[in-house]
């Protein structure tokens, strides 16, 4: 399934597009949840270092997932500026589907990985839903956001994807105005 998430969200983004009857509110409404999880995700990129050391800090102190969750919220934002609340069901089905057992499947690479430090930090941080204060220790207490990790793994791309999603449906939403479709 992990192999499957990305080309599964780009088809599943193209057959959003197509089906999407976007409308000035809907559009607003939804980039302001894009732009969330935008953020979500790049704070989260700028904190892991993946396989090297136990991500705790940052975005990390609330959820264990917080990329996931942050492209949970370009979803939902997605789906809402699409303007067809049945989208959302699609979106929240594939969703579950995909990145639940992905969740699982991680969370067990972790364990073997870091051992009773990732067990006492998944006791304390939800898998997904982030907590209301941040998980604190030692080890991480002093680290800080780093740009150059945002960089390697070129979550700027991410940013793009929003830039010509949110452009295709606010074209998609003038054609509509203009009875096109």
């Amino acid at each position: 399934m992990q192999r499957w998430r990305v080309p599964l969200g780009f088809l599943c983004g193209a057959l959003f597009l197509v089906l999407a009857k976007p409308r000035p509110l809907t559009l607003a409404i939804g980039g302001g949840i894009a732009l969330l999880g935008l953020a979500v995700r790049a704070w989260s990129a700028g904190h892991i270092r993946k396989n090297d050391r136990l991500a705790t800090s940052g975005p990390y102190a609330y959820t264990r997932n917080p990329l996931y969750f942050g492209s949970f919220l370009l979803g939902i934002g997605f789906t809402i500026a699409a303007g067809r609340w049945w989208l959302g069901l699609i979106f929240a089905a594939l969703f579950l589907g995909i990145y639940l057992p992905v969740m699982r499947v991680e969370a067990t690479t972790l364990a073997e990985l870091f051992g009773d430090a990732y067990r006492a930090y998944a006791r304390a941080v939800p898998l997904f839903f982030p907590r209301p204060v941040p998980y604190r220790d030692e080890e991480t207490r002093d680290v800080r956001f780093d740009a150059s990790l945002y960089l390697r793994y070129r979550e700027y791309q991410a940013a793009i994807g929003l830039v010509v999603a949110w452009g295709l449906l606010a074209l998609k939403a003038a054609f509509i105005n203009w009875n096109f479709f």
